[in-house]
This record gives structure tokens, C-alpha cells and sequence, in this order.
């Protein structure tokens, strides 16, 4: 049965959707109403059973093949969602790499990787859907609280690359505010996915630097996400997701 929840008819475009924050925003999204279009890079079957997912709400949906490194490929994925499913009212910039380690150890190529995708990548999507959107639109993006308390070494690249998209959030808020169309920006904390589970080594120390003692889940971030796709006067805000992480 195809929803009628508060995004009913909406086209949404979720970058890096196969899996962890961005598969569970994609289904929140769909449940809510939205045609969801999800991009990859290697995880192939597994953007292609968020599609399925998608599809068993009701709704339409696509994978696309993206790779947000590619200047090319960052700011076409726009394109072929509004060619595939009619438009584009939503973009939730979600893709990114995490690269930590010593900042003596960080090669020129990890900088350039980490900035093509966490940086460049977003901005020129946002680019791309910001020349498409019409009043409604709404551009969010995942950021981290590494942007707003670093708790120990080895953060220096992932956090300077992810605190760059607080000023762009702010910026376009500025910028598209007299058409209508919002941006936002939604920090998770310790989250319990494939890549940082609850139960890996690192996990204990993780969960007590947070008021709540534990990882969040990718549906807490995802429900926040769908808040701001259908919140019209919430705009240039961060919204921490992160179990008091930076409190």
C-alpha cells in the first residue's frame, strides 16, 4: 500500500544509501511517502535491497552507481534521480569516509581523498540540486560530532573535513532561503553500524563519552533526518544526534 505520510509524492536523493545511516534515512524517507533514489560505489546488492525495501512501502525507487571522489559523478547523480523519478525536492548528502590516524601519518593522497568525498563531493551536489529545486526543497547533510568535540588524536583530517560542511549549510541557508528551500545539517555520534558497531573494540570508550552511556541507531538519525525534509522553517541549524556526545 503506498503511504500517505508527510513527504507524499516527495523525490529524494540519498548519497552513500546502501547502507548503515544513509540505507535506514532511505526507508524513514519512504515510510514517510518519498520516491528514493540511493547511491553506491562497490555496495551493489545492497543498494539494490534498499530499492526492493522501497518498493514493498509502495514507493518508487533507484540505485544509482556514484562515486562521490568523482567531480563528475558527485553532482550527475542529481541529474539521473530527477531522470528517474521526475524531479528532486530532497537531497540528504550522506555519503563520506572516515579516515583517522596521526596527522604526521596522513598522506597527500588521504587528503585529497577525504576532501574530494566529505567536501567537494557535497558541495557540488548541493550545487546540482540547488539549480533543480523549486520552494520545498531541502538540502541535508550528515556531519559528525567530531565537528563539534574531538575527544582524542587521530581526528584531524575527518573532523576538518566534516566541520567545512557547518559553513556550507550556513552559507546555502542564506543563499537559497528567498526561494524557499531549507539546509540543515544533523551530526550523529556513536552510531551502531557495519562500520562502528556497538559490540566492536573500540566501542566501550565510544559509548562513555556520551550523556547516554550507548551507540545510537541509524533509524534515531534517520527519524531527525525526515523531520527536516518536511520542516519548513528550520533552516542553517545543526541538530546533534549523539547521545549527549557533546555536551
Amino acid at each position: 500500500m503506498t503511504s500517505q505520510g508527510t513527504l507524499h509524492g516527495k523525490v529524494t536523493l540519498v548519497t552513500g544509501g546502501s547502507r548503515g545511516i544513509g540505507a535506514a534515512t532511505a526507508l524513514r524517507l519512504a515510510r514517510e511517502g518519498a520516491d528514493v533514489a540511493v547511491t553506491y560505489v562497490s555496495g551493489k546488492e545492497a543498494a539494490e535491497d534498499v530499492v526492493r525495501a522501497v518498493e514493498a512501502l509502495g514507493r518508487r525507487a533507484v540505485a544509482l552507481r556514484a562515486d562521490s571522489a568523482d567531480a563528475a559523478e558527485a553532482a550527475g547523480a542529481v541529474e539521473r534521480t530527477a531522470q528517474a523519478l521526475g524531479g528532486l525536492d530532497v537531497l540528504v548528502n550522506n555519503v563520506g569516509v572516515g579516515l583517522l590516524g596521526p596527522v604526521e601519518s596522513l598522506s597527500l593522497t588521504d587528503v585529497d581523498r577525504v576532501l574530494a568525498v566529505n567536501v567537494r563531493g557535497v558541495f557540488l551536489a548541493s550545487q546540482a540540486a540547488a539549480a533543480r529545486m523549486a520552494s520545498g526543497g531541502r538540502i541535508i547533510t550528515v556531519g559528525t560530532c567530531m565537528s563539534q568535540r574531538v575527544p582524542g588524536p587521530g581526528g584531524t583530517l575527518y573532523a576538518m573535513s566534516k566541520s567545512a560542511l557547518i559553513g556550507l549549510t550556513k552559507a546555502l541557508a542564506r543563499e537559497l532561503g528567498p526561494r524557499g528551500i531549507t539546509a540543515n545539517i544533523v551530526h550523529p555520534g556513536p552510531i551502531d553500524t557495519d562500520m562502528n558497531p556497538a559490540d566492536g573494540p573500540y566501542a566501550a570508550g565510544q559509548a562513555a563519552m556520551t550523556a547516554l552511556g550507548r551507540f545510537g541507531t541509524a533509524d534515531e538519525v534517520a527519524s531527525t533526518v525526515a523531520h527536516l525534509a518536511g520542516a519548513a522553517y528550520v533552516t542553517g541549524a545543526e541538530f546533534a544526534v549523539d547521545g549527549g556526545h557533546a555536551a
